[in-house]
């Protein structure tokens, strides 16, 4: 199959043809009501934080959600029409019967997931934690990669230890119960972990994860031109967003120590994390590392088949909108 550039034509999930929305005329977005999905409502605090969504031209309705897996639940049921997540869950929704298509990406070099252990145990590193229980909270997410990664950088298999598939809010309480020995997780979990509970780092993803942060839209979106006019949009603000933190280092971490509730030292520790987010191409390259990231599911049997990529990435969308 044959995705054109943004010159000519491309094909949305399940081989629908369109024409890039650069070619039509200009919509009016001041009808268009784009439906965004957000975990745990970071990226609205943010962009709210940074000024960006003063002047929209459009409305957004956002839906909140604790963790990518339920993201693209709301995706595949069309309950909205785009949401952001890393390409691990993506790659697995993807793999699951989700027809949602990769239009907008970032990367952060593999920032942002860690493997936290209780501040009084003793594990240096995972190998330290055979026959030990990890959560890599839900199956198929940016954790659960991390602790496949780590376990073969420690040559263990998922047998040499115990895995326990728990939601952030339920890993949370395990881990602060005691009940888990190590819980993989991201964001502003890992914040509250590391801050409230005191929770050590075992692994920060760096040379496992790759970091993609993915934005994913349905079909039906991308067939309506306001819709595509407003994703680009926001996925112009949204790097700006990142600009902004890079731009205006203590206002990010003053926002960042109101939004997970931490102080400074947090903040501060995770900043890089999110400044660090650099806008990439979805081209041919992106198209392989969603390959890489699904090769690595499929060699521990998380998933199987095949899967055409280039089906489930939209190469058209304008980068720098009407913000």
């Amino acid at each position: 199959m044959t995705v054109l550039t943004r010159r000519g034509f491309g094909l949305v999930a399940g081989g629908t043809l369109f024409a890039p929305h650069v070619l039509r005329a200009a919509p009016d977005l001041s009808k268009v009501t784009l439906r965004v999905g957000d975990q745990v409502g970071q990226q609205q605090s943010k962009l709210k934080a940074a000024g960006l969504l003063d002047d929209l031209p459009y409305r957004i309705e956002w839906s909140v959600y604790p963790a990518a897996v339920h993201l693209h639940e709301a995706l595949k049921a069309g309950a909205i029409d785009i949401g952001g997540a890393n390409d691990s869950p993506t790659v697995s929704a993807i793999a699951n019967g989700s027809p949602a298509t990769a239009v907008a990406a970032w990367d952060n070099g593999g920032r942002g997931t860690y493997l936290l252990v209780p501040r009084g145990s003793t594990a240096g590193s995972l190998a330290d934690l055979r026959g030990k229980t990890i959560s890599p909270t839900t199956r198929g997410s940016v954790a659960h990669h991390l602790v496949v990664g780590e376990l073969r950088r420690a040559g263990l298999t998922a047998e040499d230890v115990k895995l326990a598939f728990l939601n952030p809010v339920d890993a949370g309480a395990a881990f602060a119960a005691g009940s888990i020995d190590a819980w993989a997780t991201w964001g502003i979990y890992a914040a509250r972990v590391r801050g409230v509970l005191g929770g050590r780092v075992l692994s920060d993803g760096k040379g496992i994860n790759s970091g993609l942060f993915v934005y994913s839209a349905t079909a039906s979106a991308l067939r309506d031109p306001g819709k595509v006019a407003a994703i680009a949009d926001l996925s112009e603000r949204v790097n700006r967003g990142y600009q902004w933190s890079r731009d205006n280092r203590a206002a990010h971490i003053a926002w960042f120590k109101t939004f997970p509730r931490q102080d400074d030292q947090i903040a501060a520790a995770l900043y890089e994390d999110e400044a660090s987010h650099r806008r990439v191409a979805i081209d041919d390259v992106f198209v392989a590392r969603l390959r890489k990231t699904f090769e690595t599911w499929r060699s521990v049997g998380i998933l199987g088949g095949d899967i055409d990529f280039d089906r489930h990435v939209y190469r058209a969308l304008a980068v720098g909108g009407p913000a």
